[in-house]
């Protein structure tokens, strides 16, 4: 799966092959030079050299053995994570930035992608702070105090240094570390041989906090940056021969090759007599060049090659997850440009020119604790990735390296878990700013589109919510509207999709299908561009709704067989809704496919839709309760559904029921509020007594001209009596604003509400 990019050539236009063709030449990296190396390099870095005496000093060696343990623990279980999905999909440029966004999609992969970058760009600042500030040591005493203007110069000059050669070869940077990887060996050696020519004592067993009183969880939370780091390797995915089998191997490796360093040292100083505990507790490089075989020759050579490594890692694998967000649309596309040699070589000098801006804040030891935040929050949605993966059980979904979903989702715990135990307020902070990219991200249309993990979760989620569902039985309490509405043209027709979302109102089901006449062979329309339209039209009116294009050789016989066959699961519609039609013929069709489908238990909407204005709060809402074809529960519910949306909330719902006899007005009256009551929802009665002469038509025009939508019920015509009752309801309808027709045809007819 490749990642298109663009290349200049001569003439100044963009050329895909050209950027594809100078990624091929590209020298490419093994295991060892492309991850291992940069991982334990990154791993075996200051906390070893200046505070794993500390805390060996403070916990004694059992706690300080399970310090080691617990950490290196939770970036065993995420490097598990990410060989597994690594081992899944092949890795393109950005690392985690890339495995994260091909699996929980490209808006979460922006959300940890962007503020990954920044912290491997502050990084390489910190970095070159502390290589700047350890050579300090070196300033010749003869030349009094050192100016304070020393240590930013250096560190400026360390910076332009790295970048320098990161941006010039990628190869040329990781053969640097190849030395300074045997230094920080030779600095172990020195320390074994050393402890070794001194003699041995028993170690101290109880912890003593003597200079950590705030107790074992604030000396965790100081070692634990010490295991962090480990996906630098992950980093430099795009420049490796062969992504899916280096990752795995190099990563675990570091990882466990760490954890065995870490265990070794603690060991080695709590037996030797060449330093005693009260020593060990003093933080600082001390306690190494104190044990160790010729003192500082080799620490010092160690400690700062493990700082350059760790700088040279960020500014190779910083440049290339801009490289990748650009690749994906969220950021400038000039970043993706390529040199020659097949370096970011623009995205690498612009990370160098943001981490010179940062020597200005001057001390980062605040911004280090962040950036250890930030990488925290991506171990997260590391191990999260892989446990949803796992979980959703999409076939493509087949690792080398199978890590069971509740070793991922422990994993995720753990690092959650330890950056509150670091500064809850830096996580909260570092949580907010992902969340609010995330969000800007959703919102922005991104063209950039693959198959990630979500469609999977949903589907699973749908399964096992249908197969829930079907064990039940829908109950009239249970029952909620699922309506299809068939329209010609859904742009003129987009009153009647609102009105739909309105009965809906996020509690059933809107499906909007259009039907061609035809037959599939002959047909010359294309389905999938006129559903797109209908999506689009929709999106444009922030309306909500599933979208069908279907084939029918007539409509009538389409709206009856899809009424049948709309839904899945179980999960079918039990309304069909149309709009007014332009003449009496169909309306006569509409009513005799609602006698068809009243014996598949389809209720029928039938809508003549004024003007309705969505900015304008509605004042009232009619309802002509008959009595005698049970539609009226069915009216009531509906005209309640729709005054639960914002801009009817104020509308006042009146039932009104005509008599014929002042007798009978009493006995109506006391009927519906018992029905009011009983159905508990809120609305007024009116009973009118039908005068001599005064027809049902006039009754209603003369009471309900100013309501805002008038509940009409609708009986079945006899066989052949489908035109004069079409007149009659094109009748009742004149003089109206909108009014809503409505058969009730479910089996819970009468006992709805």
């Amino acid at each position: 799966m490749g990642i298109r990019t663009a290349g200049i050539i001569s003439n100044g236009r963009f050329e895909e092959a050209d950027v594809n063709q100078r990624r091929e030449v590209t020298p490419k990296f093994g295991t060892f030079l492309g991850v291992f190396t940069p991982s334990i390099l990154t791993i075996l870095g200051l906390i070893m050299y200046l505070r794993f005496g500390w805390v060996l000093g403070n916990l004694g060696l059992p706690l300080t053995i399970l310090v080691v343990l617990m950490s290196s623990s939770i970036t065993l279980i995420t490097g598990l994570s990410a060989s597994a999905i690594a081992t899944n999909m092949h890795i393109g440029i950005g690392g985690e930035y890339f495995m994260i966004a091909h699996s929980l999609g490209l808006e979460l992969g922006g959300a940890i992608g962007i503020p990954l970058y920044l912290c491997r760009t502050l990084s390489i600042t910190f970095y070159s702070f502390g290589l700047a500030e350890s050579l300090a040591v070196l300033w010749p005493v003869g030349w009094g105090a050192m100016p304070v203007y020393v240590i930013p110069l250096l560190t400026a000059a360390i910076i332009v240094v790295i970048t320098a050669l990161s941006g010039r070869s990628a190869a040329l940077a990781l053969k640097v570390q190849i030395p300074i990887l045997i230094a920080v060996g030779l600095s172990l050696v020195a320390l074994v041989l050393g402890i070794l020519s001194r003699g041995f004592t028993a170690p101290e067993i109880e912890a003593s906090y003597r200079s950590a009183p705030q107790g074992f969880w604030y000396v965790f939370a100081v070692f634990f940056p010490a295991v962090t780091g480990f996906t630098a390797g992950i980093g430099m995915s795009g420049d490796l021969k062969d992504p899916s089998r280096s990752i795995p191997r190099g990563t675990l490796l570091a990882v466990l090759t760490g954890a065995a360093v870490y265990v070794l040292v603690p060991v080695l100083l709590s037996v030797t007599r060449a330093i005693d505990p009260g020593e060990l507790a003093s933080p600082g490089i001390g306690v190494w060049v104190k044990v160790s075989l010729l003192g500082p020759v080799f620490v010092f050579a160690g400690m700062w090659g493990a700082i350059l490594s760790s700088a040279f890692g960020s500014v190779l694998a910083g440049p290339r997850v801009l490289q990748a967000l650009a690749d994906d649309g969220l950021a400038p596309r000039f970043l993706a440009r390529i040199s020659r040699s097949g370096q970011p070589t623009i995205a690498t000098w612009i990370t160098g020119v943001i981490a010179l801006a940062a020597v200005a804040l001057g001390n980062l030891n605040a911004v280090a604790q962040f950036v250890t935040i930030l990488f925290l929050t991506l171990y997260v949605i590391i191990n999260f990735s892989a446990a949803i993966e796992h979980l959703v059980g999409d076939p493509s979904y087949r690792p080398t390296i199978n890590v069971p979903w509740y070793v991922s989702l422990i994993g995720a715990l753990g690092a959650l878990f330890v950056m509150f135990l670091l500064n809850p307020i830096a996580c909260g902070i570092a949580t907010c700013i992902e969340l609010c990219i995330f969000f800007v991200l959703r919102k922005k249309a991104l063209s950039k589109r693959w198959g990630d993990v979500r469609a999977g979760m949903w589907l699973s989620i749908a399964r096992f919510a249908l197969l829930k569902l079907r064990k039940h039985t829908i109950e009239p309490r249970n029952w909620r509207p699922h309506i299809i509405v068939f329209t010609e043209d859904i742009a003129e027709q987009i009153d009647l999709i609102y009105i739909a979302n309105c009965f809906n109102q996020n509690r059933g089901i809107v499906t909007a299908c259009r039907i061609f006449e035809g037959t599939l062979p002959d047909l010359d329309v294309d389905l999938e561009g006129e559903e797109a339209k209908m999506n689009r039209v929709l999106g444009e009116n922030d309306l909500i709704a599933f979208c069908e294009t279907n084939v029918a050789p007539d409509v009538r016989t389409g709206i009856i067989n899809i009424a049948q066959a709309n839904g899945i699961a179980g999960l079918h519609s039990n309304t069909v809704m149309f709009g007014w039609p332009k003449n009496t013929d169909k309306l006569v069709s509409q009513l005799q496919i609602m006698r068809t489908i009243e014996k598949i238990e389809r209720n029928t909407i039938i809508a003549r839709l004024g003007h309705i204005d969505r900015n304008r709060y509605k004042r009232r809402i009619d309802l002509w309760w008959g009595g005698l074809e049970n539609n009226g529960d069915l009216m009531l519910l509906l005209a309640h559904l729709l005054r639960m949306n914002r801009e009817w909330e104020r509308a006042r719902i009146i039932v009104h029921s005509i008599v014929d006899s002042p007798a009978k007005r009493e006995r109506m009256e006391q009927s519906l509020e018992e029905l009011i009551q009983s159905v508990r929802i809120e609305s007024e009665t009116e009973v009118i007594v039908k005068s001599s002469g005064e027809t049902i038509s006039d009754i209603i025009t003369r009471n309900s001209e100013r309501a805002d939508i008038v509940f009409i019920g609708l009986m079945i015509p006899g066989e052949g009596r489908e035109l004069p009752y079409a007149e009659r309801l094109m009748l009742l309808s004149k003089g109206l604003g909108s009014v809503i027709f409505v058969r009730n045809a479910s089996k819970f007819s009468g006992s709805l509400v």
